[in-house]
């Protein structure tokens, strides 16, 4: 189920929402879940050195392989926009379809 229009939508881009929530969600803040989300809200605010790069990338790759099993992640890159968010482009491959997919989130 679309979170913004409550209709139902394909399995693709429920995994595309699904790991944006993932990504978006700091550690700790699910109630219930104590280890659900990523580390990147605790990095984007890092200066953008080569080696925060990689601990954004690392991070990112940690918490799909954890939460989306549905997927598999093939390469994940990072950049930063004229407003100074962190934009994450990941490709990857559905595992019920073997498509592949990209996407991005912004942080």
């Amino acid at each position: 189920m679309s979170r913004a229009t409550g209709r139902s939508i394909a399995l693709r881009d429920h995994i595309s929402q699904s790991i944006g929530d993932i990504l978006t969600t700091s550690i700790g803040d699910r109630l219930m879940r104590r280890t659900y989300g990523s580390y990147l809200p605790q990095l984007v605010d890092h200066p953008a050195t080569e080696a925060n790069r990689l601990r954004l990338i690392a991070a990112t790759a940690q918490a799909i392989m954890k939460w989306e099993p549905r997927t598999r992640v093939q390469r994940i890159t990072t950049s930063f926009n004229a407003q100074g968010r962190c934009v994450i482009a990941i490709a990857r491959r559905d595992l019920h379809s073997g498509a592949a997919v990209n996407s991005t989130v912004t942080i």
